[in-house]
């Protein structure tokens, strides 16, 4: 059963007449989802830092944010989330993921970096795909000047942002360089680009995320079906599973997403790594970032930073 909050929020929307994504081009999707996030998201908690950066990527400049928890010294070296946030790879910014980055480094106790890639239809894919690869490459290289532990760095995001942590950690484990990636947190994954999974029929009208606007971010990041056997956009469909960093997914009952999750996660454990799934059943995509109006959505943040405290402590 759905949540009542969750219920509430999608009756208010209603009633409000607030249009789909799908229904905007990407630039007035970005500045609706910019503006929006004031109504569910919490205030933003203090931190002992936030500092602009950029990393030198394949295709320019990547803006990043780098978080240090607070009431940590500023010498003191921290384990970090490289996280990525999502968006469908058309919208979603460092602002819009400002306040969960910051939820996560406090209750973590460990440095977040967030990541600006460059987002669709203006830069198709793979050069998403690229800008993590080479922002998480970047944290790496300069993780001393920046009082970080390259030993422990781990990557993560939401949605688009957990399908290109998913991928940047299958590039990091074929590349067989010497960073060696702590964790994975995937927080409702994108994971298979054909959209096959029985939960995008269930749940894909009446829950936010609806099929309609899945197929909106598709064809803007894929330009077309060509690309969906691609693992660097469909991480489900790579080869081997094997050898990678342990994965914490979290996945939400009422989401077109749940089962490639879920799916994502069997094949990690079969593949012989360590991976964890927990679902939400009573909640929606997108749920984690409005714990202003969704109660368990700081649950789920709680839960995510006790997973990043574990895998940083092994």
């Amino acid at each position: 059963m759905l949540h009542p909050q969750a219920r509430a929020l999608l009756d208010l929307i209603e009633e409000r007449g607030l249009p789909p994504t799908h229904r905007l081009s990407p630039a007035d999707a970005r500045a609706f989802y910019r503006e929006r996030r004031a109504f569910t998201q919490p205030e933003p908690p203090e931190v002992a830092l936030v500092r602009d950066l950029a990393a030198d990527g394949p295709h320019g400049a990547i803006p990043l944010r780098l978080y240090r928890p607070r009431g940590c010294a500023p010498a003191t070296q921290l384990p970090v989330l490289v996280y990525f946030h999502g968006g469908g790879w058309v919208i979603g910014d460092l602002d819009t993921h400002d306040v969960l980055c910051r939820e996560l480094a406090n209750a973590a106790g460990c440095a977040v970096v967030s990541v600006d890639y460059r987002l669709a239809p203006e830069h198709r894919f793979p050069l998403a795909v690229d800008d993590c690869i080479g922002a998480t490459d970047w944290v790496w290289r300069n993780a001393e000047v920046l009082a970080l532990d390259r030993d422990r760095i781990a990557v993560g995001g939401d949605s688009a942002g957990a399908n290109l942590a998913a991928v940047v950690a299958l590039a990091a484990r074929d590349a067989g360089g010497a960073m060696a990636l702590a964790c994975q947190l995937l927080i409702y994954p994108a994971t298979d680009q054909r959209r096959q999974a029985e939960s995008h029929r269930v749940n894909g009208e009446g829950y936010l995320l609806t099929r309609d606007t899945i197929a909106y971010f598709h064809d803007h990041y894929l330009g077309g079906d060509a690309h969906d056997a691609d693992w660097r956009a469909s991480p489900l469909l790579h080869r081997d599973h094997s050898r990678l960093p342990p994965a914490f997914v979290l996945t939400a009952g009422y989401d077109p997403l749940r089962d490639e999750g879920l799916q994502y996660a069997q094949r990690l454990s079969e593949a012989g790594n360590r991976a964890t799934h927990i679902c939400f059943e009573r909640q929606i995509h997108g749920f984690i970032t409005m714990g202003r109006v969704l109660d368990e959505a700081n649950a789920a943040v709680a839960i995510c930073a006790a997973e990043l405290r574990r895998a940083f402590a092994e």
